[in-house]
């Protein structure tokens, strides 16, 4: 113990400039991430605006009791299931079909356009492509004109509840795959080339390469970037979803996070939405535990 007490001395002393570097995040997640999590005491007291940021007294689990015995909670929750489901359903697998495609291109030139074109949706604002579905999805928007021109009646997509979620996920693949590409783009040059040679010599196809090769080449960072987004399962898009949904949409638009925005900031029930996060909390917890333990006894690979 004294021995790796002085290595780690000694590599403090040499390397203390690059030891800095970690003193803003260390701080931002301290500050951001850690600090808040002591308000989750207010989720078993009663808080009221203006007296103490711990609450007044003690109520136990009435808040929990509350939103387990709510209607208006679990139609929530299912909605926050289906919408997470759905974007795990399509953007993840998505970036790595896009990603083999483009590694397929032999032309520099046309893969770095597509590249190009792939990654620019990730850096509008969000607020940006809400704005160009809300015009897109408009009675006299493009979508609509084409089923004019078509014979059919225009469709008013964003106040009808069974088309919410067919809109968010379409937004979210056209925003998130072309960035989701890069990470399996990097992954694909650590692929030793002698590999392929060894495939096409026993005469395997283009595709039995990528199944053989290509894909076990990738796997341990699909593997993690699957747990992440496990992670985040419960966190639907809360900032799209706000500037998307309407109360027609609620039925099927309306997830936790978006609730505890009209519970805790609109209607001021913060202990109310703060025993509702926690619960999302655990929940993401969870899974993320879940899928990092089925990982690594099933394919051998996970975060910890």
């Amino acid at each position: 113990m004294k021995a790796q007490d002085r290595t780690w001395r000694r590599a403090l002393r040499r390397d203390w400039q690059l030891y800095t570097l970690a003193i803003l995040p260390l701080l931002f997640f301290v500050i951001f991430r850690y600090a808040p999590m002591l308000g989750n005491i207010i989720a078993f007291r009663k808080f009221q605006p203006g007296g103490s940021i711990f609450g007044e007294e003690w109520v136990g689990l009435r808040y929990i009791n509350m939103f387990l015995s709510d209607p208006t909670f679990w139609n929530v929750f299912t909605n926050t299931l289906v919408l997470g489901g759905l974007t795990l359903l399509f953007c993840f697998p998505l970036p790595i079909v896009l990603a083999l495609l483009l590694n397929e291109i032999r032309t520099r030139r046309l893969k770095r356009f597509l590249q190009s074109v792939s990654y620019l949706p990730h850096f509008l604002s969000v607020v940006i492509v809400a704005a160009l579905v809300m015009q897109m999805t408009a009675v006299d928007g493009p979508i609509n004109q084409v089923l004019k021109s078509l014979g059919e009646q225009p469709v008013t997509f964003l106040q009808q509840p069974e088309w919410f979620r067919t809109i968010y996920v379409s937004s979210e693949v056209w925003q998130t795959v072309g960035w989701g590409t890069i990470l399996y783009l990097a992954a694909l040059t650590t692929i030793d080339e002698q590999l392929y040679e060894a495939a096409r010599m026993d005469g395997a196809s283009r595709w039995r390469q990528i199944w053989h090769v290509t894909l076990p080449g990738i796997r341990p960072t699909a593997v993690t970037l699957m747990i992440l987004n496990i992670g985040t399962f419960m966190a639907v898009g809360f900032e799209k979803i706000l500037l998307l949904y309407n109360p027609l949409t609620y039925p099927t638009g309306d997830v936790i996070s978006t609730y505890l925005f009209r519970m805790g900031v609109l209607s001021s029930n913060f202990s109310y939405a703060a025993a509702i996060g926690l619960f999302e909390a655990l929940v993401g917890l969870v899974l993320v535990v879940s899928a990092n333990v089925i990982s690594r006894r099933t394919v051998g690979t996970s975060l910890w």
